[in-house]
C-alpha cells in the first residue's frame, strides 16, 4: 500500500484533520455555551441558545473521541507522555465536559429559576474551561514539556499543573478561548434573531479583536522572544520502529520559525488565521452571520495549522531531555498497524463527515423565542 515513511506522514495529517474537525464542530457549541449567560438575558433566550447547540454537541464529540483513539493507536508514546504530563489539565477538561450532557438534559426539567440559573452557569463554565485549557496545552508544547524516557522507554513527568500556567501558555489559552468564543458567537448570529443575534454580533466583534491581538501577539513573542525551537541534529532513521532515544536533538530553531523559512508555502497558515479573524470581524459588523462563521472557521484552521507546521516534525518536545522529544518519525506504531488504521480511516472518517452534514441539514434553521415558548416541554 504505502511505505512506512509515507504512512507516518499520512497519520500526521489525519490526526491534524481530526483535531481541526473537532475544533470546527465542537468549537462553536463550546463557544456558544460559554456565551450563554452573557448573550441570553432571560430563560427563553437562554433556551434558544441551548437549542441551537444541544441537538449537535454529542455528534460533535465524535471528532474528539476519534482523535483520541487515533492518537492512542497511531502515536502510543505521545498518548502515554501527554496523559502523564497533562493529567490534571485533562482531568479538569473532562469534569468540565461532564457538566454539558447533564446540563442540557436536566436544566429544563424543573421550572425553578435558581435551578435553571445554576445549570446555565455550569454550561458556561463547561464551555470556557476546555476552550482555555486546550490553548494552554498547545502553548506548553511550544515551550517544551518536562518529561523524559529512561533506557527501557518508560516515561516520567517532572512538572506540575501550575507550571502549565506560565505567561506564554496563558496567552495561548487566550488565543484558543477568544477563537472559540468568536466561533460560537458567529454560530448564534446564524441560528438566532432579534436581541440574541444582536448581542451575538457584539460578542463576535469583541472576541474577533481579542483573537487577532492575542494571535499576532503570540507570534511576535515567538519571533522576538527567547523561545528556541528544536531541530533534529543527527541519528534519526525515519523508517525505523519506535525508539525516541536513537536521535540527537538540539535547540537552534529560534521562535519555531525554521519551517516557515524552509517551506514558504507554510506561511499561508498564519495568514489564513489572520485573514479569517478579519473576515469574521468585518462580516459581523455588516451582520452577515454565515460569512462571519466562515471567517471564524478559517481562523481556527489557520491557527491549528500554524502550530502544526511550526512544530513539525516534533509532536511533543521535551524540555527536560531534548533527545526524549517525540517526533512524527519515532513515536508511531508499526507499519502494519498504521496500514490497517489507514483503511479504517478511509471508511469511517467519510461516514462521520456524511452523517454530521446530514444532521445539520435536517435540523437547520433559526431558533426563536416564540418557537421555544410554544414548545415549552418538547425542547431543551
Amino acid at each position: 500500500m504505502f511505505d512506512y515513511e509515507s504512512l507516518k506522514l499520512i497519520w500526521w495529517v489525519l490526526v491534524g484533520v481530526l483535531l481541526i474537525g473537532f475544533a470546527l464542530t465542537d468549537g462553536f457549541d463550546l463557544g456558544a455555551a460559554a456565551l450563554l449567560t452573557f448573550v441570553g438575558r432571560n430563560d427563553s433566550e437562554r433556551r434558544v441558545i441551548i437549542n441551537t447547540i444541544a441537538p449537535h454537541w454529542d455528534g460533535n464529540q465524535v471528532w474528539l473521541i476519534t482523535a483520541g483513539g487515533a492518537l492512542f493507536a497511531a502515536w502510543p508514546l505521545v498518548y502515554a507522555a501527554s496523559f502523564s504530563g497533562f493529567y490534571w489539565a485533562m482531568l479538569l477538561v473532562l469534569f468540565a465536559l461532564f457538566v454539558r450532557p447533564v446540563g442540557f438534559d436536566y436544566r429544563s426539567k424543573l421550572e425553578n429559576t435558581r435551578w435553571r440559573q445554576s445549570w446555565d452557569w455550569g454550561l458556561c463554565i463547561g464551555g470556557i474551561v476546555p476552550s482555555l485549557v486546550f490553548g494552554v496545552a498547545f502553548g506548553n508544547l511550544l515551550l517544551g514539556v518536562p518529561f523524559q524516557f529512561d533506557d527501557t522507554l518508560r516515561v516520567s513527568y517532572h512538572g506540575s499543573f501550575w507550571q502549565l500556567l506560565n505567561p506564554f501558555g496563558l496567552l495561548a489559552g487566550v488565543v484558543s478561548l477568544s477563537m472559540l468564543l468568536l466561533h460560537g458567537a458567529t454560530w448564534l448570529m446564524m441560528r438566532s434573531e432579534g436581541d440574541i443575534a444582536r448581542r451575538s454580533q457584539q460578542a463576535a466583534l469583541v472576541t474577533a479583536l481579542v483573537f487577532l491581538a492575542s494571535f499576532i501577539g503570540a507570534g511576535a513573542w515567538l519571533w522576538l522572544g527567547n523561545i528556541n525551537g528544536y531541530v533534529l541534529a543527527a541519528g534519526l532513521d525515519i523508517n525505523a520502529a519506535i525508539n525516541p532515544l536513537s536521535k540527537s536533538v538540539a535547540q537552534g530553531n529560534s521562535g519555531w520559525l525554521a519551517n516557515y523559512t524552509a517551506y514558504p508555502l507554510t506561511q499561508l497558515a498564519p495568514l489564513c488565521g489572520i485573514i479569517g479573524g478579519l473576515l469574521a470581524l468585518l462580516a459581523a459588523r455588516s451582520q452577515r452571520g454565515a460569512l462571519a462563521f466562515l471567517g471564524s472557521s478559517l481562523a481556527i484552521t489557520g491557527v491549528l495549522c500554524t502550530a502544526g507546521f511550526a512544530l513539525f516534525p516534533f509532536v511533543m518536545p521535551s524540555s527536560l531531555d531534548l533527545n526524549s522529544s517525540l517526533t512524527v518519525w519515532d513515536a508511531v506504531s508499526s507499519h502494519k498497524t498504521l496500514g490497517i488504521m489507514f483503511v479504517a480511516a478511509c471508511i469511517f472518517v467519510p461516514l462521520i463527515l456524511a452523517y454530521t452534514l446530514w444532521s445539520y441539514a435536517k435540523m437547520w434553521g433559526k431558533v426563536t423565542t416564540a418557537h421555544i415558548e410554544q414548545n415549552s416541554h418538547g425542547l431543551y
